[in-house]
């Protein structure tokens, strides 16, 4: 609904912009420029110019602009985090109020986004029904530790049914169950040095690495932050992430990632990818912190 109203706020501005200048140019041009420009109510080139000269100006710049952004991307992005990430941190400060919904709120269908990963791997595990699945988990941790699916379903069991909300519109609610991070997180001890989760998944990157996405520690630690192996009280399919994917509810879609295959603790990830914290970070310039 909010991005719905957003889109027909847009189109309003949008037309008021084309209606606006048009009655600029076909109620008096010179006259209306001269106003808007220098200020005074005769019928000379004198605002004409100056309007003209500096749409020009603008349009020079966009030209320069937009193969200059696209060429140097990553500059963009650091400058506009110099300029105003230290806002945006400060704002993210305030933990948003994940509502827990009910069975009668959940969607008759969520869509699912993304590939399937199509390594052999994976496709052996699936095909397998995912026994032979091993999740690790280390990094700088006390006790690092490999937990098959087994294993991992027999350790205390959450369910909620949440909110998925997602900036390209696969929004829905659904119920998910998995065991609680926060759990795993006390099963390998992570050291006080530990900032960050970089969950490694069988996804794969367009640099041909691994498909990886950072997560901070205390989100980790969430209450309702899980590793779900079911939704909607069936094993989780291929589609939606088997045979683990992430629930951190107080963050936006893109980061609950799926088809996880390994977790590693880490005090930074700068050392990773190209250090901006996750494919979705390194190639289409998203920020890593991004609460719901």
């Amino acid at each position: 609904m909010a991005r719905s109203i957003h889109g027909f706020i847009r189109l309003y501005f949008v037309m008021f912009i084309g209606v606006h200048v048009s009655l600029v140019f076909i109620t008096g041009m010179r006259q209306n420029l001269n106003q808007i420009s220098v200020d005074n109510n005769t019928s000379s080139w004198q605002g004409a110019i100056i309007a003209f000269i500096v749409i020009a100006l603008l349009a020079a710049f966009w030209l320069w602009a937009s193969p200059f952004t696209l060429k140097h991307a990553r500059l963009v992005q650091r400058t506009g985090k110099f300029m105003v990430g230290w806002v945006k941190g400060l704002l993210e400060y305030w933990d948003p109020q994940t509502k827990k919904c009910t069975e009668k709120d959940i969607s008759p269908f969520l869509w699912p986004n993304g590939l399937l990963p199509e390594s052999a791997e994976y496709k052996d595990l699936a095909d397998g029904g995912y026994q032979a699945y091993k999740l690790r988990v280390d990094g700088v941790v006390e006790t690092p530790q490999e937990f098959s699916l087994v294993q991992v379903k027999a350790m205390a069991k959450q369910e909620q049914s949440t909110a998925h909300y997602c900036i390209q519109d696969w929004s829905g609610i659904a119920k998910w169950a998995g065991v609680p991070m926060r759990h795993v997180l006390e099963l390998v001890k992570p050291t006080a040095v530990a900032r960050y989760a970089v969950f490694c998944l069988f996804g794969e990157s367009g640099d041909s690495g691994m498909y990886h996405d950072a997560h901070k520690m205390q989100t980790m630690k969430h209450e309702l932050t899980i590793l779900a192996y079911e939704m909607k009280d069936q094993e989780l399919s291929p589609m939606h992430g088997a045979p683990l994917r992430l629930r951190c509810e107080n963050e936006l879609g893109f980061k609950q990632i799926k088809w996880i295959r390994a977790i590693e603790c880490v005090d930074d990830f700068s050392r990773i990818g190209s250090g901006e914290g996750g494919h979705n970070e390194d190639h289409e310039f998203y920020g890593y912190r991004m609460p719901a």
